[in-house]
């Protein structure tokens, strides 16, 4: 196999057992869900040893030994706990979610080098320990029970394990037997076991001998709490016939049933969410997520070289209408009519085209909150808090390159949630709350952007201890006077800490201010909300999109620059007597608001192009979030499609630029970055000298 060949084939198995990698730690957080209770959904744990089963086969494909000698090892244990053979505690849950850590740095280090590994020997000692059972009985368990032994001799060893487990539930066990018609028998018989799991288990499908003729038979062994009347009223099938065996005494020893004391089980962590990764909504034996959803990978580099095309395509477009316009004020009018005609045809299609490729790169967000699930699960424990994951709008989508981007900033603020915010189960009986706490992550899009909401309803932020640290550090003065606003803003600055001591997870003195720039890198904002004793919010407002943009094309000096159009709310034209000063602020009233002013020619240090009207401005009025600003320009330009690019790291600390960009008469611009310019106008970085 050529170089080449051989890397894409790694692509592939990255991409394909991260997808697995996201269901397995979805379904885990749901198994450990169960551990109080001891009741184990059996498809959520059919679909964790699906997961490992697959990982274990394509490790085996590529010849990653240890990749492959781990997940089946995971396999084995799974399998045990399917068959009732290992007990379902809370150590085998963490020795799980402990072998899905240790996968993660597999599959991470092989995507940068094939030959990385790791040593496997604590990990598979733990799984080892995990899967100690009872040694199994000489005695045949279901020998007791009223069944027809035809029916129980074809049991598999999981199906007599679950037919077992339905009992010691004080379910009944009803044998269903009906016949089909052979043209349309797979839906009708899908369509039934999907009712009756409705209503408690599917035990086992089995053919039966059915009327000669163009019928066929089954029979179904159904655990549930329904009565025969119940189950032929849900059915309301003509020639159903019902044997009921009843709640069937077996004799088990105590040991059998594994529950354990509900103060002897840590703390496990709930997650309520939307939207459920295909593992768990698939029924046993379902066809892979691929071939129903008809899915193609792209490798995003893939998609960035055809967005790039598209963005040159978007200047070629620019260029031509600018020189139809030349020609139409200089020569032939008839010719620069049908010019300008293609133009605009071109100019459609291009549209469509960046439409179809912004599509392809947009991905829900649920793919980044299905990892912060496994992270307020292991916080939460390393903490020992209580905590439930309230995750909506999973579906919300957002650039893929966005995602990936932003998931490091949410993990820390998410840490931060719990550490800092969420009190442990003592602290929250003492003031009157539940001893779970519980964290709320939720996405939703509003107009151009993307809104990421972080809720807790832990002790909330002490503004005047953040206050007195801030006058310890010297960062403000003794009787400086702030905002409860201006007061949060002090969490981002460098070094800045509420924590005298240090711990594993935050209260180092940085963070929190990486987290800011990271979010401003993307044209972003944060806010920060909270009410002492009640609990925090972090808002993070995001654009849905940086690859191609619309941006309105502003003047001032003798510079031009960008202002992405899904932050401009409106122009205007105003006078300048309209203009007063508040707290050395320039600000308008616009519709019973208060709108404050920035001139970009004193934050870019510009001379203002002298104008014949002295007394009007131009005013671009952007808003992130619920906040507001008017940007007084020299001139607008008009709109025009934009890419951007980077600076690179040498000018990534220019203030107030996102990137740059080509107009298509080959000149270069600067974009600004809304949120980083309202964002230091409103600490006062740009107050007016007065």
């Amino acid at each position: 196999m050529s170089d080449t060949s051989s890397s894409q084939a790694l692509k592939d198995f990255i991409s394909e057992t991260e997808e697995i990698i996201g269901a397995l730690n979805f379904d885990l957080v749901k198994l450990a869900d169960a551990v109080e209770t001891g009741d184990c959904d059996p498809d959520v744990l059919n679909g964790i040893f699906r997961g490992a089963h697959s990982i274990k086969g394509l490790a085996g494909m590529f010849g990653f030994d240890d990749l492959s000698a781990l997940s089946h090892a995971m396999e084995n244990l799974l399998d045990g706990l399917r068959l009732g053979k290992v007990p379902f505690t809370q150590r085998l849950v963490d020795t799980l979610f402990s072998s899905l850590d240790v996968l993660i740095q597999l599959i991470d280090g092989k995507s940068n080098d094939e030959n990385f590994t790791l040593d496997l020997g604590s990990i598979l000692a733990q799984i080892d320990q995990a899967a100690e059972g009872e040694a199994p009985s000489a005695e045949d368990p279901l020998a007791g029970l009223d069944i027809d032994p035809g029916i129980l001799n074809v049991l598999t060893e999981y199906e007599e394990h679950r037919l077992l487990e339905n009992i010691r539930k004080g379910r009944a066990v009803h044998l269903l037997r009906m016949d089909f018609d052979l043209s349309s028998f797979d839906q009708e018989l899908a369509e039934i076991t999907e009712q009756l799991k409705q209503q408690g288990e599917v035990v086992s499908t089995l053919p039966s001998a059915g009327e000669i003729g163009e019928k066929i038979a089954f029979k179904i062994l159904f655990g549930s709490e329904l009565s025969c009347t119940d189950i032929e009223l849900l059915l309301s099938r003509e020639g159903l016939d019902i044997s009921t065996y009843g709640q069937v005494e077996v004799t088990m020893e105590p040991e059998d049933v594994v529950l354990e004391e509900p103060d002897a089980v840590p703390d496990a962590v709930v997650v309520t969410a939307e939207r459920l990764p295909a593992a768990v909504e698939e029924a046993d034996g379902g066809s892979s997520m691929r071939s129903i959803s008809r899915t193609v990978r792209v490798d995003i580099d893939k998609l960035d070289l055809l967005m790039n095309i598209v963005g040159e395509l978007v200047l070629s477009k620019s260029s031509i209408s600018n020189i139809g316009d030349r020609i139409k004020a200089s020569a032939d009018k008839e010719v620069a009519t049908e010019l300008a005609k293609a133009t605009r045809i071109l100019e459609r299609r291009l549209h469509e085209l960046q439409k179809g490729v912004m599509d392809v790169r947009m991905v829900p967000v649920g793919q980044l909150f299905d990892k912060m699930t496994r992270i307020v699960r292991r916080v939460s424990n390393e903490q020992g808090k209580r905590v439930d994951l309230d995750i909506r709008g999973a579906d919300t989508e957002l650039d893929k390159l966005i995602i990936e981007d932003v998931s490091d900033p949410l993990m820390h603020i998410i840490r931060n949630a719990i550490d800092h915010g969420v009190e442990t189960p003592e602290e929250r009986r003492q003031v009157g709350k539940p001893e779970k706490g519980q964290v709320q992550l939720w996405a939703s899009q509003k107009g151009n952007h993307v809104v990421i909401e972080v809720h807790d309803d832990g002790r909330g932020i002490d503004a005047e201890g953040v206050r007195r640290k801030a006058v310890e550090k010297g960062l403000i003065s003794e009787g400086h006077s702030l905002s409860e606003e201006e007061i949060y803003d002090l969490l981002f600055m460098p070094g800045f800490s509420t924590r005298d001591e240090v711990s594993d997870l935050s209260g180092r003195g940085v963070g929190m201010d990486v987290v800011k720039n990271n979010i401003t890198a993307l044209s972003g904002m944060i806010e920060v909300k909270s009410t002492q004793g009640q609990g925090s919010s972090m808002i993070i407002t995001l654009p849905i999109t940086l690859a191609i943009i619309k941006a309105l094309i502003v003047q001032v000096g003798d510079k031009t620059y960008a202002i992405p159009i899904n932050s401009v709310l409106e122009t205007l034209m105003i006078d300048t007597d309209v203009i007063q000063t508040v707290e050395k602020r320039e600000v308008i009233e616009l519709r019973k608001s208060t709108v404050p002013l920035l001139r970009l020619s004193q934050v870019f240090d510009l001379v203002s192009e002298e104008r014949s009207d002295e007394k009007r401005l131009f005013v671009a009025v952007v808003g992130l979030a619920e906040k507001r600003m008017g940007f007084v320009v020299d001139e607008l330009l008009g709109q025009q499609d934009v890419v951007i690019k980077s600076l690179g790291k040498a000018l990534s600390f220019v203030q107030g630029i996102a990137g740059a960009a080509e107009l298509g008469n080959q000149k270069t611009i600067l974009v600004l970055d809304v949120a980083g310019l309202m964002t230091e106008a409103l600490r006062g970085e740009y107050s007016l000298n007065v």
